[in-house]
């Protein structure tokens, strides 16, 4: 039993680190901010799922991934929110990482992802 315990409490601490990694921000933040021109978004879900709708300004990061440098904004404390599915996905990242390794010094991470976004009633584009 104990062995359950300790094991149970390493696995949610490794959890915590790695969420913490870089700080989440709400759907209604991340509105305020895209609506004040005011951040960079990745999206880092498969090309199919970019295609039935993203969230609007939002780089294709499985598609642009390589000329990312060449599509984030110059201001190296530009917000930056990087997203995948939902809660439970980590493909997010990808792109969070790809930004931090550029210098991006404000990367954030939009746990809802596209899901929780669209269950919100969100604006979303499609292309």
């Amino acid at each position: 039993m104990k062995k359950i315990f300790s094991l149970l409490i390493l696995s949610l601490f490794a959890t915590g680190l790695f969420a913490g990694e870089y700080p989440d921000i709400s759907i209604k933040d991340l509105q305020e901010a895209i609506k004040a021109g005011k951040v960079a978004v990745i999206d880092v879900n498969g090309d199919a799922s970019y295609k039935k709708g993203h969230i609007p300004s939002a780089i294709h990061f499985n598609s642009q991934g390589k000329d990312l440098a060449k599509l984030l904004p110059k201001d190296k404390s530009t917000l930056v929110v990087a997203y995948c599915g939902g809660p439970g996905c980590r493909a997010y990242q990808r792109g969070a990482k790809a930004a931090a390794k550029l210098g991006y010094k404000n990367v954030k991470h939009l746990s809802a992802g596209i899901s929780g976004w669209k269950r919100s009633g969100a604006e979303v584009a499609k292309k």
